[in-house]
């Protein structure tokens, strides 16, 4: 089944401001909680898909990377909720506050919650042929996992809600104000007991290895992420995310554009005179491509598809081969004389015509 455009599922335009993006995922998760519908998989179905909705495009850098490439720009697993990849624990963990007074002030019953751990950050290098095909990579990863043997407790500061109630007397009367325990950050648990090993919050650093899959098409700089690989939450909370930036490894001869890539194709005299054969590389293998005689020095010649696919799966771009005609630097006496003869010769002799584009219009067509 095709995954509902975000905007659609919360009810918003592209450009709802994000007041109203919130306001209208708070109507949605209000509507469809759990404790408002009880064994109802439907209604739990669109709570988590409000909810996967509202984590990206709460998120700036993650909208707009939806808004330029839609679901594929979220990387199939990446992309923070991935789908069914929500849990309710990582809901109310990450937007619990929303909720307001509206189930308990925590937006589950009982307002404790748990914890989410931290993200953790990496970089991965791509060569050109990984990012035109996709590929699958296998990090190793230092995190933080919570200790075999730890033991909780129930906060003695909160006393287990996650909670710290306050009542003021104003001029409208009692007040009551509810704020995240500083103590256990809501978790409403403390440390009992913990292996040697493990840190205060009963953690320790371990070694993962982790399957990344990235698809197709990404770019420099680009940002996929993938969910619950980061930080174990302490006291058993939900883990964070795996932030996997993009870097790309220089091609020895093509060039990339976004989406079109470049190559300097430099032929002889010779061969641009009388017209040649000659091969180009591709992303894998090589291209055949024919030069017609007379071929000029700066024409383009453009392979349709041959360059590299949209990252949302829609079409490629293509390969644009710049004609270079090489002039030899060093001649010796028989190549000269050949040369002095042919210098006056009636054909060599400039003639551009209508045809022949000036730098000027190949550089304008190039960036229109």
């Amino acid at each position: 089944m095709a995954k509902r455009d975000y905007y659609e599922v919360l009810g918003v335009s592209k450009g709802a401001s994000e007041a109203e993006i919130k306001k209208a995922y708070r109507q949605l998760a209000i509507k469809y909680h759990p404790d408002k519908n009880p064994d109802d998989t439907s209604a739990e179905d669109k709570f988590k898909e409000a909810a996967e909705a509202y984590e990206i495009l709460s998120d700036p850098e993650k909208k707009a990377r939806y808004d330029q490439f839609g679901h594929a720009g979220m990387g199939g697993g990446f992309g923070g909720g991935g789908g069914g990849g929500m849990n309710m624990d990582d809901i109310f963990s990450n937007f619990g506050d929303i909720f307001g007074q509206a189930f308990g002030g925590g937006g589950r019953s009982g307002g404790s919650r748990r914890v989410k751990g931290s993200n953790l950050r990496i970089k991965v290098k791509l060569n050109l042929e990984e990012i035109a095909f996709g590929v699958t990579k296998k990090v190793k990863v230092f995190k933080m996992v919570n200790a075999e043997g730890v033991s909780y407790d129930t906060c003695g500061t909160c006393k287990g809600s996650g909670q710290i109630r306050r009542v003021q007397q104003t001029i409208l009367g009692a007040m009551q104000t509810a704020t995240t325990c500083h103590v256990c950050n809501g978790a409403g648990k403390s440390v009992k007991s913990k292996p040697k090993d493990a840190d205060a919050n009963g953690q320790k650093r371990e070694e993962e290895l982790i399957e990344i899959n990235i698809p197709a098409g990404v770019g420099e700089g680009m940002t996929l992420n993938v969910s619950g690989k980061g930080n174990a939450g302490p006291f058993g909370g939900v883990p964070g995310d795996l932030l996997v930036q993009i870097e790309e490894e220089e091609h020895a001869t093509l060039k990339r554009d976004g989406i079109n890539l470049y190559h300097d194709l430099y032929i002889n005299f010779a061969d641009a005179a009388l017209g040649a054969s000659v091969e180009v590389p591709l992303v894998k293998g090589k291209a055949q491509i024919k030069i017609d005689a007379g071929t000029q020095s700066g024409k383009i010649l453009r392979l349709k598809g041959k360059g590299l696919p949209e990252v949302n799966g829609y079409g490629h771009g293509d390969l644009l081969v710049n004609i270079n005609v090489w002039t030899p630097q060093k001649l010796n006496s028989e190549e000269k004389e050949l040369l002095e003869k042919l210098r006056t010769a009636e054909h060599f002799q400039p003639a551009p015509g209508s045809k022949d584009k000036s730098f000027f219009h190949r550089v304008r067509e190039m960036f229109s």
